[in-house]
């Protein structure tokens, strides 16, 4: 990573410092922009949301899928853990912290809306960051790709399935139209998106062309990201500083959720005997989450002013210096992984 995304939680922190006090000072003027809508879906958050994802789909080749066998153990535990255990496991670290545990410390009308976010940053499995990770823990790069394709696909047909079915556990009424308009939205029109530009410069200059692009696009990602935050937490100020807990009690099922995913998924991959270099990564997409899909999902379906699009904001501002603590953990641990029995 270079400077600027090595520090990316440091500017996470300035832009929820400027976009609360802005919107504290100034409620009128982001009340006005969360009312540019269309369908239900805000127009400036839904540019922002665009200028994040499509860069990082550009990275992904979906032929990789070809390659799913040769460490079919280790897929199986990323499938497994990201689509069988994560999204449930945060429903119920929700319930437990938010509904309980929390519950008086909340605004009692958000609670819902709190959960529901939770659970939208827990169905989206990482996407881009992964690659980053992998890298750090020496992970091998066609696991790493093939797996992160395979997530993708899944993600077209099962992410409103896994969402529907815990919001609907949660007593939490599910707007399926708009749900599904944001499926469509920034999950399969951004992949084909991605998919035909991905293909065009392949044909055109070759991997060189597409490095290029990604190089310039780098930079657009990230900033559209901050300059997201600043509108989200704007839209949220006033509450946020009349209850500035709401941030660290909503990191607290985040956090544990982590660790856990990243812990089930390297155990499972030492126990049926991968390599670390796929056990790594396999245990990095299962903690880490798609936040900018969780985020303009929870803008499209709940608004910009919910408690949902905090809840998946949270998960911006712990992602790095979290899934750091988990790259160093994987490091650490390799001599005990590699002396299994």
């Amino acid at each position: 990573m270079g400077a600027f995304e090595r520090h990316l939680t440091l500017w996470v922190v300035l832009c929820i410092l400027v976009g609360t006090g802005l919107g504290y000072l100034f409620p009128g003027a982001f009340a006005a922009l969360g009312g540019l809508e269309i369908a239900k879906v805000n127009l400036p958050v839904a540019v922002l949301i665009w200028l994040m994802i499509i860069p990082m789909l550009l990275k992904i080749d979906f032929a990789a899928l070809g390659d799913v066998t040769q460490h079919w153990k280790g897929i199986g535990v990323t499938v497994f853990v990201n689509w069988a255990i994560k999204p449930f496991s945060m429903a119920l670290l929700a319930w437990i912290f938010i509904r309980h545990v929390f519950a008086d410390y909340l605004p009692a009308a958000q609670i819902d809306s709190y959960v529901a976010g939770l659970i939208l940053l827990a169905a989206a499995p990482c996407t881009a960051m992964v690659f980053v990770w992998s890298q750090l823990c020496g992970g091998d790069a066609r696991f790493t790709l093939s797996q992160v394709a395979l997530n993708d696909a899944i993600m077209v047909v099962a992410f409103a399935p896994i969402v529907g079915l815990l919001l609907g556990i949660s007593s939490i009424t599910v707007p399926w139209s708009t749900l599904l308009i944001s499926v469509g939205m920034y999950i399969i029109v951004p992949v084909i998106i991605a998919v035909l530009v991905r293909r065009w410069l392949l044909r055109r200059g070759g991997e060189a062309a597409l490095q290029a692009l990604l190089k310039r696009l780098g930079p657009v990602s990230l900033s559209a990201l901050l300059v997201m935050l600043v509108l989200l937490f704007g839209f949220q100020g006033r509450q946020i500083v009349d209850q500035p807990l709401i941030i660290g009690i909503l990191a607290v099922p985040i956090l544990i959720q982590v660790y856990l995913n990243a812990g089930v998924s390297y155990w499972l991959n030492r126990k049926l005997g991968e390599a670390h270099c796929v056990a790594g990564p396999s245990a990095l997409i299962g903690a880490s989450n798609f936040f900018e899909l969780a985020v303009a999902t929870a803008v499209g379906v709940f608004g910009v002013h919910s408690g949902a699009a905090l809840a998946t904001v949270v998960g911006v501002l712990v992602e790095v210096p979290v899934m750091l603590s988990v790259v160093r953990i994987v490091n650490a641990s390799k001599g005990w992984y590699e002396t299994r029995a």
